[in-house]
C-alpha cells in the first residue's frame, strides 16, 4: 500500500487539493517504474511531501547539495532500491520511501512561463520526485531520456500533456 502524506503551507493555493493530486502522481509514477508492485504492497510504504517555501527549499538544497539558491523539487530517498523487489509479498512495518519537496515561487514561475496550470506542473513535480525515491536519475543522455519517457507516461496517466514537447509557437503552424 502506498501512502503519500502532504503537507502544504499557506502560499499554495488552498482550492486545490494537493493530498489527492500528490496521490494520484506518486501512484502514477510507481506504476511506470520498474516497482509497480510498490503500490499495492503487504507492507505500507510511505512518502512525505511537503509544498512550502522558496526559503526553505533554498535552505535544504544548501545544506544537502551545497546550493545556495531554491530549485524546484528536492528528493530525499532513504531506501535503496534493491530494498523494492520483496515488497510486494513481504509484510512487516511501515517503509518510509522518502521526502519530496517542492518550492511555492518557483513552480509557479515556471508553470506560468510554460503557459501550464500550477497544478499540472506540481503533479510533473511530484512524479519526477517520486521517481528520484525509486532510483532513477537523470545524470547522462541514457538516463535522462528513460526518466524523462516514465515522467510522460505517468503524466499521460494524469491527463497531462508531455512536458518535454516544445510549446508551439502561433506562426509555427
Amino acid at each position: 500500500m502506498l501512502d503519500v502524506h502532504t503537507e502544504a503551507d499557506a502560499e499554495w493555493d488552498s482550492s486545490i487539493a494537493w493530498g489527492p493530486l500528490a496521490e494520484r502522481a506518486a501512484h502514477a509514477a510507481v506504476a511506470e517504474s520498474a516497482f509497480p508492485q510498490l503500490a499495492h504492497s503487504l507492507r505500507a510504504v510511505e512518502i512525505a511531501l511537503r509544498l512550502t517555501s522558496d526559503a526553505e527549499v533554498r535552505g535544504l538544497n544548501a545544506q544537502w547539495r551545497g546550493k545556495d539558491k531554491p530549485t524546484n523539487v528536492l528528493s530525499f530517498p532513504m531506501v535503496a532500491t534493491d530494498e523494492f523487489n520483496d515488497l510486494g509479498t513481504a509484510d512487516g512495518p511501515e517503509l518510509m520511501l522518502g521526502d519530496i519537496v517542492l518550492a511555492h515561487n518557483v513552480c509557479a514561475t515556471e508553470a506560468a512561463e510554460k503557459a501550464i496550470p500550477i497544478a499540472d506542473h506540481a503533479a510533473h513535480l511530484m512524479v519526477h520526485g517520486t521517481l528520484h525515491l525509486l532510483g532513477y536519475d537523470h545524470g547522462d543522455d541514457a538516463a535522462a531520456d528513460d526518466m524523462e519517457a516514465r515522467e510522460t507516461r505517468a503524466l499521460a496517466r494524469l491527463g497531462i500533456a508531455n512536458p518535454y514537447e516544445p510549446i508551439s509557437q502561433e506562426g509555427d503552424r
